[in-house]
Protein backbone atom coordinates (compact mmCIF):
# COMPACT_ATOMS: atom_id res chain seq x y z
CA UNK A 1 0.00 0.00 0.00
CA UNK A 2 1.46 3.67 -0.94
CA UNK A 3 0.18 6.95 -1.70
CA UNK A 4 1.85 8.69 -4.72
CA UNK A 5 1.54 12.39 -5.72
CA UNK A 6 1.84 13.59 -8.94
CA UNK A 7 2.71 16.56 -10.87
CA UNK A 8 -0.04 15.67 -13.38
CA UNK A 9 -2.80 13.37 -14.99
CA UNK A 10 0.27 13.29 -17.86
CA UNK A 11 2.76 12.31 -15.07
CA UNK A 12 0.51 9.94 -12.90
CA UNK A 13 0.15 8.12 -16.31
CA UNK A 14 3.57 7.86 -17.02
CA UNK A 15 4.00 6.60 -12.94
CA UNK A 16 1.38 4.15 -13.56
CA UNK A 17 2.66 2.91 -16.96
CA UNK A 18 6.29 2.34 -15.07
CA UNK A 19 4.82 0.62 -11.76
CA UNK A 20 3.08 -1.58 -14.23
CA UNK A 21 6.53 -2.63 -15.94
CA UNK A 22 8.17 -2.34 -11.92
CA UNK A 23 5.76 -5.02 -11.07
CA UNK A 24 6.01 -7.71 -14.18
CA UNK A 25 9.60 -7.31 -14.17
CA UNK A 26 10.18 -8.64 -10.70
CA UNK A 27 7.44 -11.13 -11.48
CA UNK A 28 9.86 -12.33 -14.76
CA UNK A 29 12.48 -12.29 -11.83
CA UNK A 30 10.69 -14.69 -9.40
CA UNK A 31 8.70 -16.83 -12.37
CA UNK A 32 10.05 -19.67 -10.73
CA UNK A 33 8.17 -19.06 -7.72
CA UNK A 34 4.75 -18.57 -9.76
CA UNK A 35 5.04 -14.74 -8.97
CA UNK A 36 4.36 -13.55 -12.29
CA UNK A 37 2.49 -11.28 -13.23
CA UNK A 38 0.20 -11.05 -16.57
CA UNK A 39 -1.29 -7.88 -17.91
CA UNK A 40 -4.74 -9.06 -16.82
CA UNK A 41 -3.84 -8.50 -12.64
CA UNK A 42 -3.89 -5.03 -13.13
CA UNK A 43 -6.70 -2.09 -12.90
CA UNK A 44 -6.54 1.27 -13.32
CA UNK A 45 -9.90 3.13 -10.97
CA UNK A 46 -10.77 6.31 -11.49
CA UNK A 47 -14.25 8.67 -10.37
CA UNK A 48 -15.24 9.42 -14.16
CA UNK A 49 -14.92 8.32 -17.53
CA UNK A 50 -12.60 11.45 -18.99
CA UNK A 51 -10.27 10.02 -16.51
CA UNK A 52 -9.23 6.84 -18.87
CA UNK A 53 -7.45 9.30 -21.41
CA UNK A 54 -4.06 10.15 -20.35
CA UNK A 55 -3.95 6.49 -19.40
CA UNK A 56 -5.33 5.35 -22.39
CA UNK A 57 -2.61 7.56 -24.70
CA UNK A 58 0.35 6.47 -22.08
CA UNK A 59 -0.55 2.88 -22.24
CA UNK A 60 -0.55 2.89 -26.10
CA UNK A 61 2.89 4.48 -26.40
CA UNK A 62 4.20 2.02 -23.59
CA UNK A 63 2.37 -1.19 -25.68
CA UNK A 64 0.46 -2.05 -22.96
CA UNK A 65 -3.20 -3.85 -23.70
CA UNK A 66 -6.05 -2.50 -21.91
CA UNK A 67 -9.60 -2.28 -22.25
CA UNK A 68 -11.43 0.45 -20.88
CA UNK A 69 -14.75 -0.67 -18.48
CA UNK A 70 -17.63 1.52 -17.38
CA UNK A 71 -17.24 3.94 -20.37
CA UNK A 72 -16.35 4.76 -23.74
CA UNK A 73 -12.39 4.53 -25.00
CA UNK A 74 -11.11 8.10 -26.16
CA UNK A 75 -9.65 5.76 -29.01
CA UNK A 76 -13.48 4.45 -30.13
CA UNK A 77 -15.00 7.88 -30.37
CA UNK A 78 -15.81 7.70 -34.36
CA UNK A 79 -13.46 10.89 -35.41
CA UNK A 80 -10.76 8.84 -33.75
CA UNK A 81 -11.36 5.52 -35.81
CA UNK A 82 -11.95 7.66 -38.98
CA UNK A 83 -8.59 9.11 -38.60
CA UNK A 84 -7.19 5.89 -37.51
CA UNK A 85 -8.50 4.08 -40.83
CA UNK A 86 -6.50 6.45 -43.06
CA UNK A 87 -3.47 6.17 -40.87
CA UNK A 88 -3.74 1.94 -40.76
CA UNK A 89 -4.16 2.23 -44.82
CA UNK A 90 -0.89 4.15 -44.92
CA UNK A 91 0.93 1.68 -43.24
CA UNK A 92 -0.90 -1.15 -44.53
CA UNK A 93 -2.56 -0.91 -47.84
CA UNK A 94 -3.91 -3.96 -47.71
CA UNK A 95 -6.02 -3.78 -44.91
CA UNK A 96 -9.51 -3.81 -46.40
CA UNK A 97 -11.32 -2.38 -42.98
CA UNK A 98 -8.95 0.39 -42.74
CA UNK A 99 -9.81 0.94 -46.62
CA UNK A 100 -13.41 0.83 -46.36
CA UNK A 101 -13.56 3.03 -43.56
CA UNK A 102 -11.22 5.70 -44.89
CA UNK A 103 -12.68 5.98 -48.26
CA UNK A 104 -16.22 6.34 -47.10
CA UNK A 105 -15.19 9.44 -44.38
CA UNK A 106 -15.33 11.92 -45.72
CA UNK A 107 -17.57 11.35 -48.11
CA UNK A 108 -15.90 11.99 -52.11
CA UNK A 109 -19.01 10.19 -54.47
CA UNK A 110 -18.11 6.71 -54.50
CA UNK A 111 -21.31 4.57 -53.21
CA UNK A 112 -21.80 1.18 -52.10
CA UNK A 113 -22.88 -0.20 -55.80
CA UNK A 114 -19.18 1.31 -57.06
CA UNK A 115 -17.44 -0.17 -53.63
CA UNK A 116 -19.66 -3.72 -53.93
CA UNK A 117 -18.06 -3.87 -57.28
CA UNK A 118 -14.38 -3.49 -56.29
CA UNK A 119 -14.55 -5.78 -53.60
CA UNK A 120 -16.60 -8.64 -56.27
CA UNK A 121 -13.61 -7.74 -58.30
CA UNK A 122 -10.92 -7.71 -56.07
CA UNK A 123 -12.44 -11.29 -54.47
CA UNK A 124 -12.20 -12.69 -57.86
CA UNK A 125 -8.32 -11.63 -58.26
CA UNK A 126 -7.36 -12.35 -55.12
CA UNK A 127 -6.00 -8.95 -54.44
CA UNK A 128 -6.52 -6.47 -51.53
CA UNK A 129 -9.44 -3.74 -52.17
CA UNK A 130 -6.14 -1.13 -52.73
CA UNK A 131 -4.24 -3.61 -55.15
CA UNK A 132 -7.20 -3.56 -57.23
CA UNK A 133 -7.11 -0.06 -57.70
CA UNK A 134 -4.77 -0.14 -60.07
CA UNK A 135 -5.26 -3.60 -61.61
CA UNK A 136 -5.44 -2.96 -65.57
CA UNK A 137 -8.74 -5.17 -65.99
CA UNK A 138 -10.53 -3.31 -63.21
CA UNK A 139 -12.35 -1.15 -66.38
CA UNK A 140 -14.24 -4.16 -67.30
CA UNK A 141 -16.42 -4.38 -64.02
CA UNK A 142 -16.53 -1.04 -63.74
CA UNK A 143 -17.54 2.55 -65.48
CA UNK A 144 -14.56 4.52 -66.68
CA UNK A 145 -15.93 7.43 -63.98
CA UNK A 146 -15.90 5.11 -60.96
CA UNK A 147 -12.35 3.79 -61.32
CA UNK A 148 -10.92 7.54 -62.06
CA UNK A 149 -12.26 8.20 -58.52
CA UNK A 150 -11.22 5.56 -56.94
CA UNK A 151 -7.66 5.94 -58.15
CA UNK A 152 -7.81 9.00 -57.43
CA UNK A 153 -8.21 8.13 -53.93
CA UNK A 154 -5.66 5.16 -54.15
CA UNK A 155 -3.17 8.43 -55.54
CA UNK A 156 -4.20 10.32 -52.31
CA UNK A 157 -2.67 7.27 -49.96
CA UNK A 158 0.11 6.43 -51.77
CA UNK A 159 1.15 10.66 -51.78
CA UNK A 160 0.60 10.51 -47.88
CA UNK A 161 2.29 7.45 -47.70
CA UNK A 162 5.41 9.16 -49.39
CA UNK A 163 5.16 12.47 -47.17
CA UNK A 164 4.63 10.43 -43.98
CA UNK A 165 7.93 8.67 -45.00
CA UNK A 166 9.85 11.98 -44.72
CA UNK A 167 8.11 14.34 -42.06
CA UNK A 168 10.55 14.36 -38.96
CA UNK A 169 10.16 15.52 -35.68
CA UNK A 170 6.83 17.21 -33.79
CA UNK A 171 7.13 20.11 -35.73
CA UNK A 172 7.04 18.44 -39.13
CA UNK A 173 4.18 15.76 -37.62
CA UNK A 174 2.30 18.96 -37.02
CA UNK A 175 2.07 20.57 -40.35
CA UNK A 176 1.63 17.17 -41.85
CA UNK A 177 -1.70 16.38 -39.88
CA UNK A 178 -2.84 20.16 -40.35
CA UNK A 179 -2.04 20.17 -43.87
CA UNK A 180 -3.93 16.69 -44.33
CA UNK A 181 -7.34 17.52 -42.82
CA UNK A 182 -7.11 20.50 -44.56
CA UNK A 183 -7.20 17.92 -48.02
CA UNK A 184 -9.64 16.01 -46.92
CA UNK A 185 -12.24 18.71 -45.68
CA UNK A 186 -11.92 16.81 -42.35
CA UNK A 187 -13.70 19.98 -39.95
CA UNK A 188 -16.51 20.26 -42.41
CA UNK A 189 -17.30 16.92 -42.58
CA UNK A 190 -18.17 16.90 -38.75
CA UNK A 191 -19.83 20.37 -38.31
CA UNK A 192 -22.10 19.51 -41.76
CA UNK A 193 -22.76 15.49 -40.18
CA UNK A 194 -24.31 16.64 -36.70
CA UNK A 195 -27.11 18.98 -35.89
CA UNK A 196 -25.67 20.21 -32.55
CA UNK A 197 -22.68 22.74 -33.43
CA UNK A 198 -21.11 22.91 -29.71
CA UNK A 199 -20.96 18.34 -30.30
CA UNK A 200 -19.35 19.46 -33.82
CA UNK A 201 -17.20 21.75 -31.88
CA UNK A 202 -15.93 18.99 -29.36
CA UNK A 203 -15.87 16.32 -32.08
CA UNK A 204 -13.13 18.41 -33.75
CA UNK A 205 -11.33 19.29 -30.03
CA UNK A 206 -11.10 15.09 -29.84
CA UNK A 207 -9.53 15.58 -33.38
CA UNK A 208 -6.62 18.19 -32.29
CA UNK A 209 -5.89 16.37 -29.25
CA UNK A 210 -4.93 13.56 -30.91
CA UNK A 211 -2.98 14.97 -33.54
CA UNK A 212 -0.78 16.82 -31.05
CA UNK A 213 -0.84 13.16 -29.10
CA UNK A 214 0.71 11.55 -32.30
CA UNK A 215 2.84 14.63 -33.67
CA UNK A 216 4.15 14.40 -30.09
CA UNK A 217 5.51 10.49 -31.01
CA UNK A 218 7.34 12.08 -32.99
CA UNK A 219 9.84 13.42 -30.82
CA UNK A 220 12.49 16.16 -31.43
CA UNK A 221 11.73 19.34 -28.95
CA UNK A 222 9.05 19.13 -27.39
CA UNK A 223 6.96 20.95 -24.51
CA UNK A 224 5.70 18.98 -21.30
CA UNK A 225 2.73 20.24 -19.67
CA UNK A 226 5.02 21.97 -17.04
CA UNK A 227 6.05 24.26 -19.77
CA UNK A 228 9.91 22.67 -20.14
CA UNK A 229 11.50 21.70 -23.50
CA UNK A 230 12.72 18.43 -23.70
CA UNK A 231 14.67 16.70 -26.49
CA UNK A 232 13.57 13.21 -27.15
CA UNK A 233 14.29 10.90 -30.08
CA UNK A 234 12.80 11.72 -33.83
CA UNK A 235 10.91 9.05 -35.13
CA UNK A 236 8.79 9.80 -38.61
CA UNK A 237 5.35 10.42 -39.09
CA UNK A 238 5.06 6.54 -40.72
CA UNK A 239 7.21 4.99 -37.80
CA UNK A 240 4.98 6.31 -35.05
CA UNK A 241 1.50 5.14 -37.67
CA UNK A 242 3.49 1.42 -37.71
CA UNK A 243 4.46 1.31 -33.98
CA UNK A 244 1.71 2.56 -31.74
CA UNK A 245 -0.76 -0.31 -32.25
CA UNK A 246 -3.61 1.97 -34.02
CA UNK A 247 -4.72 -1.35 -36.11
CA UNK A 248 -6.56 -2.37 -32.72
CA UNK A 249 -8.36 0.82 -33.32
CA UNK A 250 -10.24 -0.97 -36.44
CA UNK A 251 -10.53 -4.61 -35.88
CA UNK A 252 -10.87 -5.13 -31.69
CA UNK A 253 -9.52 -8.18 -30.64
CA UNK A 254 -12.54 -9.26 -27.97
CA UNK A 255 -10.83 -12.94 -27.69
CA UNK A 256 -7.73 -11.47 -25.92
CA UNK A 257 -8.83 -10.83 -22.18
CA UNK A 258 -5.29 -10.47 -21.11
CA UNK A 259 -5.57 -6.76 -20.72
CA UNK A 260 -5.46 -4.43 -18.31
CA UNK A 261 -8.62 -2.62 -16.87
CA UNK A 262 -9.14 0.84 -17.50
CA UNK A 263 -12.51 1.05 -15.25
CA UNK A 264 -14.55 3.70 -13.09
CA UNK A 265 -15.29 2.98 -9.39
CA UNK A 266 -19.39 2.56 -10.37
CA UNK A 267 -18.43 -0.42 -12.68
CA UNK A 268 -15.90 -1.92 -10.65
CA UNK A 269 -18.20 -2.96 -7.81
CA UNK A 270 -18.00 -6.97 -6.76
CA UNK A 271 -14.66 -7.09 -9.09
CA UNK A 272 -10.96 -7.67 -7.43
CA UNK A 273 -7.24 -7.62 -9.16
CA UNK A 274 -4.00 -8.47 -7.60
CA UNK A 275 -3.02 -5.21 -8.37
CA UNK A 276 -4.68 -1.58 -7.96
CA UNK A 277 -3.74 2.02 -8.88
CA UNK A 278 -6.82 4.18 -7.69
CA UNK A 279 -6.00 7.37 -9.27
CA UNK A 280 -6.96 10.99 -8.99
CA UNK A 281 -7.58 10.97 -5.50
CA UNK A 282 -8.18 14.46 -5.11
CA UNK A 283 -10.44 17.23 -3.68
CA UNK A 284 -13.11 17.99 -6.17
CA UNK A 285 -12.54 14.66 -8.06
CA UNK A 286 -13.10 12.41 -5.00
CA UNK A 287 -15.15 13.22 -3.45
CA UNK A 288 -16.27 14.75 -6.24
CA UNK A 289 -17.63 18.50 -6.17
CA UNK A 290 -18.93 18.76 -2.77
CA UNK A 291 -19.49 22.71 -2.42
CA UNK A 292 -22.73 24.38 -3.07
CA UNK A 293 -22.22 27.71 -4.16
CA UNK A 294 -25.70 27.99 -4.32
CA UNK A 295 -26.70 27.37 -1.04
CA UNK A 296 -29.77 25.18 -1.61
CA UNK A 297 -28.24 22.31 -0.33
CA UNK A 298 -28.97 21.30 3.35
CA UNK A 299 -26.11 20.43 5.94
CA UNK A 300 -27.21 17.36 6.15
CA UNK A 301 -27.68 16.34 2.17
CA UNK A 302 -23.77 17.50 1.88
CA UNK A 303 -22.96 15.14 4.74
CA UNK A 304 -24.93 12.17 3.03
CA UNK A 305 -23.45 12.82 -0.66
CA UNK A 306 -20.12 12.85 1.27
CA UNK A 307 -20.77 9.54 3.22
CA UNK A 308 -21.42 7.72 -0.66
CA UNK A 309 -18.51 9.49 -2.05
CA UNK A 310 -16.57 7.93 1.44
CA UNK A 311 -18.42 4.74 0.64
CA UNK A 312 -17.31 4.74 -2.79
CA UNK A 313 -13.56 5.35 -1.72
CA UNK A 314 -13.81 2.05 0.19
CA UNK A 315 -14.84 0.69 -2.80
CA UNK A 316 -11.66 1.12 -4.43
CA UNK A 317 -9.29 0.10 -2.06
CA UNK A 318 -11.23 -3.20 -1.75
CA UNK A 319 -10.97 -4.27 -4.83
CA UNK A 320 -6.83 -4.39 -4.39
CA UNK A 321 -5.99 -8.24 -3.18
CA UNK A 322 -1.90 -7.95 -3.22
CA UNK A 323 -0.97 -4.02 -3.78
CA UNK A 324 -2.48 -0.45 -3.72
CA UNK A 325 -1.36 2.59 -5.00
CA UNK A 326 -3.69 5.67 -4.22
CA UNK A 327 -2.56 8.70 -6.37
CA UNK A 328 -3.23 12.41 -6.08
CA UNK A 329 -2.48 15.21 -8.52
CA UNK A 330 -0.30 18.39 -7.59
CA UNK A 331 -1.92 19.97 -10.60
CA UNK A 332 -5.03 18.93 -12.71
CA UNK A 333 -6.84 20.31 -15.35
CA UNK A 334 -10.21 22.20 -14.50
CA UNK A 335 -12.10 22.37 -17.92
CA UNK A 336 -9.70 24.52 -19.82
CA UNK A 337 -7.90 25.65 -16.76
CA UNK A 338 -4.65 23.73 -14.60
CA UNK A 339 -5.17 24.25 -10.99
CA UNK A 340 -3.56 23.51 -7.56
CA UNK A 341 -4.85 19.94 -6.64
CA UNK A 342 -5.53 18.91 -2.86
CA UNK A 343 -5.11 15.81 -2.27
CA UNK A 344 -8.28 14.27 -1.15
CA UNK A 345 -9.57 14.23 2.52
CA UNK A 346 -10.34 10.32 2.72
CA UNK A 347 -6.45 9.95 2.65
CA UNK A 348 -5.91 11.39 5.48
CA UNK A 349 -9.00 10.44 7.12
CA UNK A 350 -8.62 6.65 6.37
CA UNK A 351 -4.41 6.82 7.82
CA UNK A 352 -3.53 5.91 3.77
CA UNK A 353 -0.49 8.14 4.15
CA UNK A 354 0.71 6.82 7.66
CA UNK A 355 2.28 3.33 6.33
CA UNK A 356 3.09 4.31 2.43
CA UNK A 357 6.53 3.33 1.20
CA UNK A 358 7.91 5.87 -0.84
CA UNK A 359 10.05 4.83 -3.87
CA UNK A 360 9.86 5.66 -7.56
CA UNK A 361 8.71 3.19 -9.54
CA UNK A 362 11.08 4.10 -12.48
CA UNK A 363 13.94 3.68 -10.68
CA UNK A 364 12.94 0.46 -9.47
CA UNK A 365 12.29 -0.58 -12.91
CA UNK A 366 15.51 0.43 -13.95
CA UNK A 367 17.31 -1.38 -11.11
CA UNK A 368 15.45 -4.71 -11.86
CA UNK A 369 15.89 -4.68 -15.51
CA UNK A 370 19.59 -4.64 -14.34
CA UNK A 371 19.73 -7.27 -11.71
CA UNK A 372 17.77 -9.31 -14.92
CA UNK A 373 20.81 -8.46 -17.40
CA UNK A 374 23.17 -9.46 -14.39
CA UNK A 375 21.76 -12.83 -14.10
CA UNK A 376 21.31 -13.34 -17.66
CA UNK A 377 24.87 -12.70 -18.38
CA UNK A 378 26.08 -15.16 -15.19
CA UNK A 379 23.75 -17.34 -16.48
CA UNK A 380 25.67 -17.41 -19.76
CA UNK A 381 29.17 -17.56 -18.68
CA UNK A 382 28.28 -20.36 -16.31
CA UNK A 383 27.02 -22.09 -19.53
CA UNK A 384 30.14 -21.18 -21.54
CA UNK A 385 32.19 -22.78 -19.24
CA UNK A 386 30.31 -25.82 -18.71
CA UNK A 387 31.36 -25.96 -22.43
CA UNK A 388 34.97 -25.81 -22.32
CA UNK A 389 37.20 -29.31 -22.29
CA UNK A 390 39.01 -30.01 -18.85
CA UNK A 391 42.13 -29.03 -18.44
CA UNK A 392 44.99 -31.47 -19.09
CA UNK A 393 47.37 -32.50 -16.52
CA UNK A 394 50.89 -32.47 -16.86
CA UNK A 395 52.62 -36.03 -16.66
Amino acid sequence: MRVVDCDSEEHEAERVVARIQSLRAEGTLQAAGGQYREWKDFCVLYRANHMAKPFEKAFRKANIPYKVSGGQSFFDRAEIKDLCSWMVLISNNDNNAAFIRAIKTPKRGIGHTTLGALSTFADQSRLSLFEALFSNSLGSSLPAKAVGSLQEFGRTINDLEYRARRCVGAEDARSFLNDWLKEIDYEKHLYEGEDSEKVAAARWTNVMEFCDWMAKRCGGQIDDVAGARTMQETKTMLEVVQTIALLSTIQASEGDQNVVTLSTLHAAKGLEWPHVVLAGVNEGLLPFKLDDKSGETSEEDLALRLQEERRLMYVGITRAQRTLAVNWLRRRKKGRETVAGVASRFIAEMALDQATVREDPREKLKALRAEFAQKSVASRAAAAAADLPAPVRPA
